[in-house]
């Protein structure tokens, strides 16, 4: 990966949150990024760490028993490259962790489960494993980072190497986030839409490809179609803050004041419960 690592505003894009949840997951000691904070860069396994501390929260674990848990981790398997060979999902209220060599343990004390649930318990809560082993994967992966490194000089240049990348690997959902995202920058909205719905091909009902879906209808003035984007967002992501935030604001824009209040309402709740 190159050396300076993702923006804040790309970790925001694949992770589906707002900048406020990054910073409260940097603050609570989830990851350590590079940089003033103004220009925070991260690395690969910071977004994966923050991905699976965001997905445990809303999976209801509290801040402090992940925490505790990342932190007895990183003690635990101290050796370079070791977290990546891990899985970590919430069951009950503590964070549970399947390693290597099919272990199952309690993260946060240690102890051995016998009972680990192998169902994630949120969608993005994800396997630390590399997922990029082949190697046409690992050349999207290439391009996915060529990409990235164009976006601020060569506009251009870099959508052609996120296309690339997707033409070589069609999953590669990053790579789809960040090219719709610079279709909806410059107001390509239609051509973002489908890059988005082509990704739901493999990964269905995705809250973040759903929101950005609703994000790019609203924008191009396709409100009622961005709420129906949105309300599917929820309906599998409920604590999913910005989707319910957007919505409120598209429904008091068309006077419809209860449902506006209702996803106000969850969207206080959800921040509060994040403070």
């Amino acid at each position: 990966m190159p050396d300076h690592g993702y923006s804040l505003r790309e970790v925001q894009r694949m992770l589906g949150v707002s900048r406020s949840v990054v910073e409260k997951l940097v603050a609570a000691g989830f990851v350590s990024p590079s940089g003033e904070r103004r220009d925070w860069r991260f690395t690969f396994q910071d977004v994966v760490m923050l991905r699976t501390a965001q997905a445990l929260r809303v999976a209801g674990v509290t801040p402090l028993k992940i925490v505790r848990a990342l932190d007895h981790l990183r003690k635990s398997w101290g050796h370079e490259g070791s977290l990546t060979g891990v899985r970590i999902a919430a069951v009950g209220d503590r964070v549970a962790v399947r390693d290597e060599a099919s272990h199952q343990w309690d993260a946060e004390t240690g102890q051995l489960l016998l009972d680990f649930d192998d169902k994630p318990a949120a969608s993005n809560v994800a396997s630390l494993q590399a997922p990029l082993a082949k190697k046409t994967r690992e050349a999207a992966t290439d391009l996915f980072y060529r990409a990235r490194s164009l976006e601020d000089e060569d506009i251009d240049a870099a959508e052609a190497a996120y296309r690339e990348a997707l033409a070589r690997a069609p999953d590669y959902t990053d790579a789809s986030l960040n090219l719709g995202g610079i279709l909806v920058d410059t107001e390509r909205f239609d051509d973002a839409i489908a890059i988005y719905r082509d990704a739901l091909r493999y990964r269905p009902n995705d809250p973040v490809l759903l929101f950005n879906i609703g994000v790019a209808l609203e924008d191009s003035g396709r409100f009622r179609e961005a709420l129906r984007s949105y309300e599917r967002c929820v309906a599998h992501a409920p604590d999913f803050a910005d989707a319910h935030f957007n919505a409120a604001r598209i429904h008091e824009e068309l006077g419809e004041a209860t449902k506006a209040i209702r996803h106000f309402n969850a969207y206080r709740v959800i921040m509060k419960r994040q403070d």
